[in-house]
Parts: structure tokens; C-alpha cells; sequence
């Protein structure tokens, strides 16, 4: 069957996905494909992405964008982890942080040696044993590839930065490189009766825009995957109940700490990102369990400087598109579906997404076998993650109230179920091949959230106690030192300030 070559693709809705998609397309694809994005100053976006993760490094590396330019541009700071507090119980707390802990040996995690530790009455903290953690809460960061006079890796580092100045310096970005903007709202989606497949979309001021490819990132209203395919969602709000947020940024505080903070509270929690010109805060809640009146009220009462606006109210429903790719349209972002950004993924999937397009982009026409493979590689993305997050939740001893008993006590994913089996009996968790989360994360999660392995790896006895106890003392001495010799508060605050004369311009605080 004769297929239609895609020349043209229009992606419907700016924001931090349209942008994204955008800016990728634009750098691998502008020389064989027309790229016009349409997009309404009167359509707002949701733009509560301002916490990411690593890989955010290697998308930017890939556009060619410079560090400093990016951080300037977007008033961004830089991200060690996550500080999870009041989860596990109240007054806990722990941190996701990036990179490794301590050091791994053949065939076996160091886990299992401070696990065996334990059982020799050896008392150490986990986190001892993370750079990236006594970097975070000694407030000092710089570019360490390598812990000096040895193997171990140095610090893994992501971003906090105003999503919506990202998209921003992105348009600006594409527009150079050939991504044709118009300004426009979608009266009407013209579908072809005999493919199913869109045809064009009729605007407000009388044009008519075709494409071969349209790429949906119109956001929770999904104009085009949902509104017009009528794809279906598959809703996980039984195994994550919050579906609501308000968001409100705040006047910037000090000191500007290098990781985000996520605070539980009664019915959900609080996030908190430093930002160089302000700090962004909102309260993701269950409208089951919290009157959104109470969440609004507990968000003010917690905030750490006087609020800039009046919060925002955001409703959304837990889950995925059935299908992703559906037809001839694509849908990237929250068009696509929804997970709260507890572990700071939505624009990491943003990325992902857009990758994923450009490595399935079809040559002479739309396949349904790449279809197909572009659906099967996006769900399974997507529930590794969202098992990740339900974790959270799951394993917590709070019991406090009906929201955190609820969580204790639901079903959950087999996928997830098993991995919190294994740890808990054995001491071991795998990555799948599909899974975001590194091994170190789920270890850090798990332990963070009380789940303490009753075994641990029979290849831990290989060390006698002195030999486990002078690992830990190396350990501990070669992160210290490392630590040290860091630049005091050395954060990239102020960096929109004042000209570039490096990779960095660091700032100190003290």
C-alpha cells in the first residue's frame, strides 16, 4: 500500500513541550522536514516543570547549548537531589541523591556490605557514603568528574530553573534554525473521513494549516490525541490519589540550597525549588482526602518568603494515553499523560519522548509497525517511573491519617511488588532495561522509605569487620576531603548577573 512521505510536521502548542520538540526537531530533522509550530499568547501552560535530572545535560549537549547560557537564561541553579521529609514517618527524613554511594564492587552493590555492617553492629549512616549528599547539605558544589586519586565518580548533577524561560530561550533557539511560529488558536480539527487521520487544523482567523505529522502538546486538554482520536486514558489514580495542585512562587530566600526539597504533609506534600530570582512552591493533594481550601492554606502557612502571586489551582487525573502515537498524530508532554513531578520527571519524559520521535521518524510514511514499537518503548517508560513514585507512597509508616493509611494499605503494580519483595528478603533490586531509575536510586528510596533488607549478598563476608570497618573510615575520609576543598556555598546564584568568563561563574555566599 502506497504510504504518504511526512514533509511537513505542525506541532500544535508551545510551552516547555512544543519548544522541546521543537528544538530537537529542528537540529536533526530541519534540513529534510518543514517544522511549523502554532501556538496562543491567550493559552497558558501549566509550567510547573522547574526541577529535572540528570540526563538534561545530555539533551542540552546535543542541541549545542552552553551550560552558562542555559543557566543564565532560565535564572537556573544546580540540583544535587531530593530531600524527602516527614514520608517514611514524621520528622524523617532522607535524600535522593544523584550518583553512586559508596563503592561498588564486582558482582555485588555496596549496600549489601553496610547491610552486613549493621548485623556486626558497625552503625552508619547510609548517606555517609554519598558525595552528592554531603556536598547538598554542606550547601557546595562544583564540576568534580572524578574523586581525586581514584575511581569513584564524582558529582551527578541536574537543574532547577523557570520552565517557562526555557521554553522561551528554546522558541528563540528554533526559530533561528528554521521552526516557522504562528500565532493562532484552533477553531476547528479537520479529519479525513477516509484515514481517520487529521487533516488539517482550521484557525480562529480563517487559515487552514496541513500536515503529514502533527505532534499534540496542547497539554491536559489534548486537543488532538484525545479530544479529536478519542485514543482513551488509562487511569492510575487508585495506586497515586493526589490530583490536584496549587502552585505559587515565592520571593527567594537564602541560603540557596543546591536540592529540592519535597515535604509531606497531611493528605500529599510540598515541593520547594530554589531558583536565582525567586523560589517556586505548591502542594500536590487528593481532593478525596484534603479540601483544596485546607491544601491552599497549608501551602502559605509553609512558605519560606512572601508570595509573588496568588496560587494557582491545577486538577489533573494520574495516568497515560492508551496510545501515544495514534494515527498521524503524536502526543509529547502532558497531552500525553500526567505523573506528579515528585521525582522531578516531566521534562525528562518531554525529552525522552521527543527522542523517541526522532528515532522512529518515518521516511516515505507513517508505519504502523514503528507506531507500534513508539507505543510499546513509551509505556513501558512511563510505568517503570510511575512504579518509582508509588513507592513513595507505599512504603511509609506514617498511618496518621485516612491519606497515608489508604497508601499503605492499596494494591500496587505487580512490577513494583516484586521489587519491594526482593529487596526486602534478599537485599538485591535490578534495573529493568526500560527503567529511568538507576540501582542506587531504588536503594536509596527503599532504605529512605524504612524498607530494611533482612539478608544481604553472601560475597559482603568476604571483608572481616576490620576490613569492612577500614572501607567505611576510607571511604568517609576520600568523600570528606573532597568535600572540603569545594568552594563554601558555591552555587550559581546571580549568574544572569553578570558576564560569563568560564564554564561556571560561581558565587560565593559566605
Amino acid at each position: 500500500m502506497r504510504v504518504q512521505a511526512v514533509q511537513k510536521v505542525i506541532i500544535l502548542g508551545g510551552g516547555t513541550a512544543g519548544w522541546i520538540t521543537a528544538s530537537l526537531m529542528a537540529k536533526v530533522l530541519g534540513k529534510v522536514v518543514s517544522i511549523e509550530l502554532i501556538e496562543s499568547d491567550q493559552i497558558g501552560t501549566v509550567g510547573v516543570g522547574e526541577a529535572t535530572i540528570p540526563p538534561i545535560q545530555n539533551f542540552n549537549a546535543a542541541l549545542g547549548i552552553q551550560e552558562s547560557e542555559f543557566l543564565r537564561a532560565t535564572k537556573g541553579t544546580i540540583k544535587l537531589g531530593i530531600q524527602f521529609e516527614n514520608w517514611w514517618k514524621q520528622n524523617s527524613q532522607y535524600m535522593h541523591a544523584f550518583g553512586n554511594i559508596g563503592k561498588n564492587f564486582p558482582f555485588c552493590d555496596f549496600h549489601h556490605f553496610w547491610r552486613r555492617a549493621q548485623d556486626l553492629g558497625i552503625e552508619q549512616d547510609y548517606w555517609d557514603f554519598s558525595l552528592n549528599y554531603q556536598a547538598a547539605i554542606n550547601n557546595k558544589f562544583a564540576p568534580v568528574q572524578q574523586i581525586e586519586g581514584t575511581n569513584l565518580p564524582g558529582i551527578a548533577y541536574a537543574y532547577h530553573f523557570d520552565a517557562g524561560l526555557y521554553a522561551q530561550f528554546l522558541r528563540d533557539w528554533s526559530i533561528q534554525r528554521g521552526v516557522v511560529r504562528t500565532e493562532g488558536t484552533v477553531a476547528k480539527v479537520n479529519v479525513d473521513e477516509a484515514t481517520g487521520n487529521i487533516r488539517s487544523l482550521q484557525l480562529q482567523d480563517g487559515n487552514e494549516k496541513s500536515a503529514d505529522l502533527f505532534v499534540d502538546c496542547t497539554g491536559l486538554r489534548a486537543l488532538l490525541i484525545e479530544q479529536t482520536l478519542n485514543t482513551g486514558y488509562e487511569d492510575w489514580s487508585h495506586w497515586l490519589p493526589c490530583d490536584s495542585a496549587w502552585a505559587v512562587p515565592c520571593e527567594r530566600t537564602e541560603p540557596l540550597v543546591p536540592y529540592t526539597r519535597s515535604i509531606a504533609h497531611e493528605a500529599g506534600w510540598q515541593w520547594r525549588i530554589p531558583l536565582t530570582h525567586r523560589t517556586g512552591n505548591g502542594i500536590v493533594f487528593s481532593s478525596k482526602f484534603c479540601d483544596p481550601e485546607q491544601a491552599k492554606a497549608t501551602l502559605l502557612a509553609n512558605l519560606d518568603g512572601a508570595p509573588l502571586n496568588e496560587p494557582r489551582l491545577i486538577q489533573f487525573k494520574t495516568g497515560r494515553r492508551r496510545k501515544q502515537w495514534h494515527k498521524n498524530v503524536v502526543a509529547i508532554g502532558l497531552s500525553s499523560g500526567f505523573l506528579e513531578p515528585l521525582e522531578s520527571t516531566s521534562i525528562h519524559l518531554i525529552q525522552s519522548c521527543a527522542t523517541r520521535l526522532i528515532k522512529c521518524f518515518p521516511h516515505e510514511g507513517i508505519r504502523q509497525q514503528e507506531v507500534d514499537e513508539f507505543n510499546r518503548q513509551s509505556a513501558l517508560e512511563i510505568e517503570r517511573i510511575r512504579d518509582f513514585i508509588i513507592l513513595h507512597y507505599k512504603a511509609n509508616e506514617r498511618g496518621d491519617t485516612d491519606f497515608w493509611r489508604y497508601c499503605q494499605q492499596m494494591d500496587i503494580p505487580d512490577t513494583l511488588a516484586r521489587k519491594i519483595d526482593l529487596f526486602k528478603s534478599t537485599g538485591k533490586v535490578f534495573r529493568d532495561y526500560d527503567d529511568l531509575f538507576t540501582e542506587a536510586a531504588w536503594q536509596q528510596v527503599l532504605i529512605g522509605q524504612g524498607v530494611t533488607p533482612q539478608d544481604y549478598m553472601s560475597i559482603a563476608d568476604s571483608l572481616s569487620r576490620e576490613q569492612l570497618q577500614d572501607l567505611f573510615d576510607s571511604l568517609k575520609t576520600l568523600i570528606n576531603r573532597t568535600v572540603d576543598k569545594l568552594p563554601p556555598r558555591c552555587l550559581l546564584a546571580k549568574i544572569n548577573e553578570r558576564p560569563q568568563c568560564g564554564r561556571f561563574l560561581f558565587i560565593s555566599t559566605a
